[in-house]
């Protein structure tokens, strides 16, 4: 077969063009640090790669999740807290209105402070986080203590007032893993109310100038709200405990995550340097071959 003139050129200008090519994409990868910056560069990379991404931002969303999860508890826990040091207060209160040693004015005045530590669980009671409140089961705009008729929400069925289907009994939960929900809220409005009668039921038996020895018999009232105040906490204790394995599972799926993802998109610089000296070392011995072979031109015979 006889190679032309024109044969020559033409072979010369596509490896030309396709020195350039390559060595444009190998630059375009130094710079970007990346091994695709086109799903057409490698199809097969750029699927894995929005797999690897959307695992990556579910893990951050379940991270923003167990945020929101310690939020809720963290609060509820300290509240109760306030609650158990209220009662305990008032189991010391009682203890001394139990002695014969105080008169009706004494124990009026011990009964003011009790009022106060009644309020003060009643204040408790309407804890918000933002714009919830968080013992209102999923009626979270609504407050569990009405500061208006001083009353706590009446459940929907007086005769059945811990209905779970009642939304101030309901849960709230949150997903913190795949499938995986916890229950961020706690719903003990009935013990609010039944605090709030113990508390009535003292200050009655005060103004009624009952003895000391009547008046004890709340401290049994006392500890038995405190006990289920404990067994409250405990709950959230637990909760708690199962919300801070899932946050460490989560930085640890974080980090798998993002190292495939780094694995699978990031370039080795190393390689990639080498790669594109190698690259502009062949592109110059082209383009000096290519001015050899070019014949000369009448210009060059003029000289």
């Amino acid at each position: 077969m006889r190679v032309t003139q024109s044969m020559l050129s033409g072979n010369l200008l596509r490896n030309l063009s396709n020195s350039y090519a390559k060595l444009g994409k190998i630059q375009e990868q130094v710079n970007t640090g990346k091994k695709v910056t086109r799903p057409s560069d490698d199809p097969v990379t750029a699927m894995k790669g929005i797999n690897y991404r959307t695992e990556l931002n579910s893990v951050e969303q379940f991270s923003r999740n167990i945020g929101e999860a310690y939020n809720w508890l963290d609060t509820t826990d300290d509240t109760f807290d306030k609650i158990g040091s209220a009662l305990q207060r008032a189991n010391e209160l009682i203890v001394q209105a139990s002695s014969d040693t105080m008169n009706p004015d004494d124990r009026e005045k011990i009964n003011a402070e009790i009022q106060q530590l009644r309020e003060h669980v009643q204040n408790l009671a309407n804890t918000k986080i933002g714009d919830s409140y968080i013992f209102s089961g999923t009626k979270t705009n609504t407050a569990p203590f009405n500061l208006t008729n001083k009353e706590y929400e009446a459940p929907k069925d007086l005769a059945n007032p811990t209905d779970p289907n009642d939304p101030l009994n309901k849960p709230i939960e949150i997903e913190v893993f795949d499938g995986i929900n916890i229950q961020i809220n706690t719903t003990p409005i009935q013990l609010f109310r039944e605090i709030d009668a113990m508390f009535k039921n003292i200050e009655d038996d005060i103004a009624a100038k009952k003895s000391g020895s009547e008046l004890s018999t709340h401290l049994t009232a006392i500890d038995n709200q405190m006990s289920k105040i404990l067994t409250t906490r405990a709950d959230i204790g637990a909760r708690q405990n199962r919300v801070e394995l899932m946050d460490a599972r989560l930085q640890s799926q974080e980090v798998i995550a993002t190292t495939r993802m780094s694995e699978n998109e990031d370039i080795d610089y190393e390689k990639a340097i080498t790669e594109m000296i190698t690259q502009e070392s062949i592109h110059r011995a082209a383009l000096s071959v290519g001015g050899r072979i070019i014949q000369p031109t009448l210009v060059d015979f003029l000289r």
